[in-house]
């Protein structure tokens, strides 16, 4: 049957699991040699970390080991991370995190997107005549580089639930920046194909390329001091010392610097604030499935897939299934047409929040779908507006959104439970480096379209605005407790790859390591596309006959979760990818 893994999956799996390294201490072991791809599956009945590094991994369980939280944990994953995964995420990017207060038995988020400065207009990414620039024109430099938000959402969630001192979580990450790490494949494969970007800053260029200006390779030992001081910096100073002082100077005149400079002041550092935010929650076969509401479109989206699924009998029709595959699709063409149209920062712009996930007109879209085959057009619906307001007139945007990203996702011994997506947006930001980290290229998760026909775009930029994002850190609660955590990189096809890993996991009773490791196959717009190299690829002509315009493209999603039932608790990495879970 085609559902079998392919053979990349399936070796994966299968190979003999390596254990993650393990340390007793805070202090990062020496890597004189790449890091191992560990295991990709793991079983515990205390706390499960999930990150995709191995490296990164064990910084988390070492703080858990010496009693500190998941919070603690989170802290020192990602601070690691942005050393040995540096194209994905780090201090110069933002995050969402979705958090379960074990104590309270509460669940939060918390949005430390990126802001755009007060000088940014809508045609920040046009021409003179009003036509949007070519994307990686906008990319590079500081034109795309918005204020960042992943150090103020480590400190302030640390201040609030962490338990070890905040100095301590750094240790890891410090260690591993002077003692050097291993350049891993994944890492030295994205640096090699990069190359004439990360030439143009002479930070990176030192970085990531040799004395002769080529590539690192893998297993290359990479240190980073600037890197190191930074994060001492901000162990003893707290990230006021990133946000106003010697380092805030240092990216305002590297952002302002090169041949594309940006708008980024002082002032956007200063006083940039984490958002504490209400959850958004869908419901899907008797679960509450909750993440990150506006600015991020994921939890949305998703509730839009999954609630409109809701109608149809995906078990009965099984994985192997064109239909199911064609209800899937046509769910999330409907869904993204939607976020097309209506989805953006809801600081600034008016949303039908409530009427995008509301039942009645969940059960109105479904009805779409009620045919045999593709949905010929696919448009945004109606939904009913919040607080009785008249609909404003929208037009559908132009945001591209490239898949680099990471994912964190962390259960402890308390119950406490964190799902964080981290980026900087593309794979190596604006290729800017300061202080040994990258600086984000977010403000191009903006519509570079501010207008249609005089028609104003929700997510076109404006000035201390947060673009509009896919991450989808997501928490599963079955009757009022979390049962389930997960989420993924890979830009706007994140939506689409926790959706799938949850219609495996819940409908066709995947175990989640499987569930995470079966064959992508989505719909963001009007093509169906589906995992390269994959078994999947065999249900390309029944798609198109059923009317679906079919693209074949690698779909490297990087799926993190944790399940959390009465027996303990069951940790999954995806084998796409270098990620780990470690259990205890």
């Amino acid at each position: 049957m085609w559902w079998k893994w392919s053979w990349l999956v399936a070796s994966v799996l299968l190979a003999t699991p390596l254990q993650a390294q393990q340390s007793s201490d805070a202090q990062a072991p020496e890597a004189a040699s790449a890091p191992v791809a560990g295991q990709k599956a793991a079983t515990s009945k205390h706390w499960m970390v999930t990150a995709a590094n191995p490296l990164a991994a064990e910084a988390g369980a070492a703080a858990l080991r010496r009693g500190g939280n998941a919070i603690d944990a989170l802290v020192a994953t990602q601070l690691v991370l942005g050393l040995v995964e540096p194209q994905s995420s780090g201090l110069g990017g933002g995050a969402f995190l979705v958090f379960w207060d074990a104590e309270r038995q509460a669940l939060t988020t918390f949005d430390g997107r990126e802001t755009a400065p007060r000088a940014a207009t809508p045609t920040l990414f046009q021409t003179e005549n009003g036509q949007p620039l070519a994307f990686m024109e906008a990319v590079v430099g500081g034109r795309s580089v918005g204020a960042p938000g992943t150090p103020r959402l480590l400190e302030t969630v640390h201040r609030r639930y962490g338990k070890l001192p905040w100095e301590q979580l750094a240790q890891p990450a410090i260690a591993l920046a002077e003692k050097g790490f291993a350049v891993s494949p994944r890492l030295a494969e994205l640096i090699a194909g990069d190359v004439a970007m990360l030439k143009r800053n002479a930070a990176a260029r030192a970085y990531f390329l040799d004395s002769e200006g080529a590539p690192l390779k893998s297993g290359t030992l990479l240190k980073n001091p600037a890197y190191a001081d930074t994060l001492r910096l901000l162990a003893r100073d707290g990230t006021d010392a990133f946000y106003d002082g010697a380092l805030a100077d240092e990216i305002v005149r590297t952002v302002h610097s090169g041949d594309n400079p940006g708008l980024l002041s002082r002032g956007d550092l200063r006083d940039y604030q984490v958002r504490e935010r209400a959850p958004v929650c869908g419901a899907y076969r008797g679960f509450n499935v909750c993440g990150m509401g506006p600015p991020s479109s994921g939890a949305l989206t998703l509730g839009q897939i999954l609630g409109i699924l809701d109608a149809y009998d995906l078990k009965a029709l099984g994985p192997q299934s064109p239909q199911a595959w064609r209800l899937i699709a046509d769910a999330s063409r409907l869904a993204f047409a939607d976020r097309e149209r209506y989805m953006a920062d809801s600081d600034y712009v008016p949303m039908p929040t409530k009427g995008l996930l509301a039942r009645d007109y969940l059960a109105t879209r479904a009805q779409l779908l009620a045919g045999d085959d593709a949905l010929p057009e696919v448009v945004a619906g109606s939904p009913t507006w919040d607080h009785a307001m008249a609909a404003p007139g929208r037009a559908d945007g132009d945001a591209p959104e490239l898949p680099s990203t990471t994912q964190i996702t962390l259960v402890d011994a308390d119950g406490n439970v964190v799902s964080m997506t981290s980026t900087i947006e593309a794979g190596f930001g604006s290729r800017l480096m300061v202080g040994g980290f990258l600086l984000n290229n977010e403000l191009t998760d903006f519509s570079f379209r501010s207008q249609r026909n005089g028609v104003p775009v929700a997510n076109r930029v404006e000035p201390g605005k947060r673009p509009r994002s896919s991450m989808t850190p997501t928490i599963v609660l079955k009757d009022g407790k979390p049962v389930l955590a997960l989420g993924s990189p890979g830009g706007s096809q994140i939506i689409g790859y926790v959706a799938k890993t949850l219609i495996a996991h819940l409908d066709w009773g995947m175990p989640l390591a499987e569930a995470i490791a079966a064959p992508n196959m989505l719909a963001r717009f009007d093509a169906v596309e589906i995992e390269q190299g994959s078994t999947a690829m065999s249900l390309e002509p029944e798609m198109r006959q059923l009317g679906f315009e079919v693209k074949t493209a690698p779909m490297t999603s990087g799926v993190q979760a944790v399940a959390i039932g009465p027996e303990g608790l069951s940790g999954a990495a995806d084998p796409r990818r270098e990620g780990v879970a470690i259990g205890e």
